[in-house]
């Protein structure tokens, strides 16, 4: 173990159902189910799977996803262990949560290409009409990663005992803040995508043309079908 990284001497509320979240989304649909979570002594938590199928490369990849929320991880041959939290591992939490803020998070106009390519396509497919808003996004955001990431961490109680990583919890959670602030932004802006695709109704800011239409506005435009086009065409 590592001198930035402490075990948790008392139990932390939350952080077995924490934990099993995390891994089981990283396992995925199939391995999932097989993720089992148990306390250690003196704090802390271990991971093991069942199977020995792939057990190497699943473990390591939750060990990549728990060091981003900020522990401190070790990787034995049948287990995970979860050690405490690391400042090294919560100073790089800071710095990815910054640098999706300063990148993908700045940029709506890629979230509404997202969504009217994934509603355009999804409506040709035959899609439900009535549930087009809901998939698109879920769909974005699954691809903003940060949603999930979030989400992972509800009812934990993130707490400790040494003034540097109180420091450190307190800067993640409020870039975590204005992280989760901009996704809800992203994912309602999908959302307003989807609906207006699937009622096919153009947004008025969309029906002006010319240089100072946004890009959004212009794909959204030129995604949504013709109405008068498609009520001549109905049979």
């Amino acid at each position: 173990m590592t001198m930035d990284s402490w075990f948790l001497s008392d139990p932390v509320p939350g952080q077995e159902q924490v934990v099993q979240r995390i891994c089981s989304r990283v396992a995925g649909p199939v391995i999932g189910p097989d993720v089992h979570v148990a306390s250690l002594p003196l704090g802390g938590v271990q991971v093991w799977l069942e199977s020995p199928r792939h057990r190497w490369r699943f473990y390591h990849r939750m060990a990549r996803e728990l060091r981003l929320a900020g522990w401190h991880t070790e990787t034995g041959p049948d287990r995970l262990l979860l050690l405490g939290w690391s400042s090294v591992c919560l100073s790089h939490r800071a710095r990815m949560l910054g640098a999706a803020l300063a990148g993908r998070l700045a940029h709506f106009d890629k979230t509404a290409f997202m969504a009217v390519m994934i509603a355009t396509r999804l409506r040709h497919q035959g899609f439900p009409v009535e549930e087009l808003p809901a998939e698109v996004e879920a769909r974005c955001g699954d691809a903003l990663r940060w949603p999930a990431r979030l989400a992972d961490l509800d009812g934990l109680e993130r707490r400790s005992s040494l003034e540097p990583l109180r420091l450190r919890l307190a800067q993640v959670a409020g870039l975590e803040a204005k992280v989760g602030r901009c996704c809800g932004a992203h994912l309602a802006l999908a959302s307003k995508v989807a609906r207006t695709v699937a009622g096919g109704a153009v947004p008025a800011r969309s029906r002006a043309s010319g240089p100072r239409a946004g890009l959004t506005e212009r794909m959204v435009c030129v995604s949504v079908p013709n109405m008068a086009m498609s009520a001549g065409t109905a049979p």
